[in-house]
C-alpha cells in the first residue's frame, strides 16, 4: 500500500487544472520545466523531472521533509506506475512567521503497468519563505512541504476536495481578471504611476446578442477591464482590456484619424484654415476616458492644453463583440473657446 500511495503522491501533476499528465514512460518527449514562480509551477516542475527520469531534480523540489525515507526508496516508488491524470482545486494560502503556505486540493487517477486505475485525493502544502529575511545562502525557494493522498471511492471527475483543512473553500480566482492584470503589468508596469498600478481595475460586464442571433439564442458576454495608468496636469491615461469566450483577453485598441491641420497665415493657431483626414491609426491609450454602461460607449477627451480650448475626442460604440469608432471631434483652434468640429461621424451605421 505504501508503494501505491507513494506512486500516487509522486504522480500528482504534470499539468494543472485538469490537463492529463504525461506517462512516466514518455521520458524522451517530456518537456523540461523548472519553474518556482508559484505552487502550481513547482508541482509541474516536479513531474517534469519525474517524467524525464531526472529523480535528483524531483527530490530537490521538496524541503526538509522528504516524500520517502531516502532517495533510493523515492526512485523505486515509481517502478509500477504507467500514467496518471490529475485535477486540482482552488489554491488557498496563509501567512505564518515569515512564510507563506499554499494548500492545493488534488485528485489523481493513477494507472499501473497492468492497466489498473485507482483514484486518490488529498492536499499538498508548499512553503515560501520570505526572501527579504533570508540573509545568507543557500537561498530557500518555494518548495513542497508535505503531501497526503488517500484512496478515494469517488469518481475521478468528482474527487477533488472542496478545500484543504476545515475552513471553507477559497474563493474561485477570476482567471480573465488575473490574465488582464498580468498583461497590463507586463506591458505598462514601467510606464504607469506606481500608486495607480496598485489599484484594482474597474470591471464591466456587457451582455449582447450577435447581429444574426435568433431570439431564443442565449446572450453572449464580453467583460471590460479599465486600468488607470498615469495622471498629469490635465490628462489622465488609461488602458482597457476585453475578455470573451472566443478571443480570451485582449487589449482594446482605439482608432483615431490622422489630421492635416492648417492655420490662417501659418503664424497663429487661433484660427483654423482647413482640416483634412489623411489616414487612421490605432493606439492602446485612452485619455480622460469614461465607459457608459447604459450606452455601451467609451469616450475619450484629449486636452491639447490645460484650458481645454484645443482638444480631440472620440466615441467608441460596442457592437457585435467589439468597440468601433463612431464619432471623432477636433477643436484645433487655440482661441480660448470650446468649438469642436466633427470630422468622423458613423453614428448612422447599423
Amino acid at each position: 500500500m505504501r508503494r501505491v500511495l507513494l506512486a500516487a503522491t509522486a504522480l500528482f501533476s504534470l499539468a494543472v487544472s485538469g490537463q492529463a499528465a504525461l506517462a512516466a514512460g514518455d521520458a524522451p518527449d517530456a518537456p523540461y520545466v523548472d519553474d518556482r514562480s508559484s505552487a502550481e509551477a513547482v508541482i509541474r516542475s516536479l513531474y517534469s523531472a519525474i517524467n524525464r527520469h531526472e529523480f535528483a531534480r524531483a527530490w530537490g523540489y521538496y524541503g526538509d521533509t522528504k516524500p520517502a525515507k531516502d532517495f533510493d526508496t523515492f526512485v523505486k516508488g515509481y517502478d509500477g506506475t504507467d500514467k496518471v491524470e490529475v485535477k486540482t482545486g482552488d489554491v488557498s494560502d496563509e501567512g505564518a512567521a515569515g512564510s507563506i503556505y499554499y494548500n492545493v486540493p488534488v485528485a489523481i487517477q493513477a494507472t499501473d503497468k497492468n492497466g489498473q486505475a485507482k483514484v486518490f485525493a488529498g492536499c499538498y502544502t508548499l512553503r515560501q519563505v520570505n526572501a527579504q529575511i533570508q540573509a545568507a545562502p543557500p537561498f530557500d525557494p518555494i518548495h513542497i512541504d508535505k503531501g497526503a493522498l488517500k484512496p478515494s471511492t469517488a469518481d475521478f471527475e468528482e474527487a477533488v476536495p472542496p478545500s484543504c483543512g476545515d475552513g471553507p473553500p477559497p474563493p474561485k480566482k477570476d482567471a480573465a481578471l488575473e490574465q488582464a492584470k498580468k498583461a497590463f503589468l507586463a506591458t505598462y508596469g514601467d510606464q504607469c504611476d506606481k500608486e495607480l498600478l496598485a489599484n484594482e481595475p474597474e470591471i464591466f460586464s456587457i451582455k449582447y446578442k450577435d447581429a444574426n442571433a435568433q431570439p431564443a439564442d442565449p446572450d453572449k458576454e464580453t467583460r471590460l477591464f479599465h486600468f488607470s495608468c498615469s495622471a498629469a496636469a490635465y490628462n489622465e491615461n488609461s488602458v482597457y482590456y476585453m475578455s470573451d469566450d472566443l478571443s480570451g483577453v485582449q487589449q482594446l485598441q482605439f482608432t483615431e484619424p490622422e489630421m492635416d491641420i492648417r492655420y490662417v497665415n501659418n503664424d497663429s493657431e487661433e484660427k483654423v484654415e482647413s482640416m483634412h483626414i489623411v489616414g487612421f491609426r490605432t493606439t492602446g491609450w485612452a485619455t480622460n476616458s469614461n465607459y457608459d454602461k447604459d450606452a455601451h460607449t467609451i469616450t475619450t477627451f484629449n486636452k491639447w492644453r490645460g484650458v481645454g480650448d484645443a482638444s480631440s475626442s472620440g466615441t467608441y460604440l460596442f457592437r457585435n463583440g467589439d468597440f468601433s469608432l463612431v464619432q471623432y471631434d477636433v477643436d484645433a483652434s487655440y482661441d480660448g473657446e470650446e468649438n469642436p468640429q466633427t470630422v468622423v461621424d458613423y453614428n448612422t451605421a447599423p
